[in-house]
């Protein structure tokens, strides 16, 4: 068992992106999953074709990739997929475009759509605007050859896709392969009947999840906390996972350089334990 670590880069995000890379390789990471306002808090999606090439040369030095994106809607502000009104949807379904383009620049393979806030569903209509938008990311992601993954969170953060259930039924209504679902530890812990790993273990086999986010119901990185990441490892060996597993605390201690060098030393712990 060895699964593939990629670093969620806005935990080292006050480094230069060269910077971040160095450190993710050197801690034996895969490769950095990118946050779009990490790069620009405007207008990530319009950012210049040189700066996207030299993020792309300065992962491959270091022997890494940029695996993907997540975070998506943070920036620019008023974005949302439940807006009714036309002037936000058609700014932000165009972001969403681009974004997917910018996704497969940089060579990453997925995208998660996470952004609670830019996804609550507040009135009549809602909800079918949300899922539309989805159903366009799909067909987004299948020209550009990524795929692209609603996240559920728990019902404290949104209340729209808030178990992998309700996430997996939308994208089977939609049917499009390249948009699917994953899993965030996280939020699973915080918001699902079942636990993690039995939720691995009854959705992996039926190919709707695509990805997974490792991080403690404290927010902080795995082994910080009380959950234990051992089930969870043995669930997705069990299943036959080969995706990547992204590191995704939302809270750094004592910072994010040593938070990263942490987790991924407790995960190959567990790894070795189980050999």
């Amino acid at each position: 068992m060895r699964f593939r670590y990629t670093l969620c880069n806005e935990v080292v995000g006050a480094l230069p992106f060269a910077n971040q890379c160095a450190l993710a390789a050197g801690l034996g990471y895969e490769g950095l999953e990118v946050a779009p306002f990490t790069l620009d808090d405007e207008a990530p999606h319009l950012l210049p074709t040189s700066l996207r090439s030299g993020m792309r040369a300065a992962a491959r030095e270091e022997g890494i990739e940029i695996t993907g994106l997540h975070w998506l809607l943070l920036a620019p502000k008023g974005l949302s997929i439940t807006s009714a009104d036309a002037a936000v949807r058609r700014r932000t379904l165009d972001f969403i475009q681009r974004i997917i383009a910018l996704c497969a620049d940089l060579g990453g393979r997925y995208l998660v759509h996470g952004s609670p806030y830019q996804r609550v569903v507040a009135a009549d209509g809602d909800a079918g605007r949300a899922e539309e938008a989805m159903a366009w990311a799909g067909e987004w992601a299948a020209g550009a050859g990524v795929t692209y993954c609603l996240e559920p969170l728990a019902a404290e953060q949104t209340n729209w896709a808030t178990t992998v259930a309700e996430a997996a039924a939308i994208t089977s209504r939609i049917g499009n392969p390249h948009l699917r679902t994953m899993i965030d530890t996280c939020a699973a812990g915080l918001g699902e009947s079942e636990s993690v790993a039995a939720l691995i273990e009854r959705w992996m086999p039926q190919g709707v999840l695509a990805h997974v986010h490792l991080n403690d119901r404290n927010r902080r990185a795995p082994g910080q906390g009380e959950d234990r990441f051992a089930p969870i490892l043995r669930a997705l060996d069990a299943t036959g996972y080969q995706g990547l597993c992204g590191l995704e605390p939302f809270e750094y201690l004592p910072d994010g350089a040593t938070s990263a060098a942490r987790a991924i030393g407790y995960l190959r712990g567990i790894e070795e334990a189980m050999e």
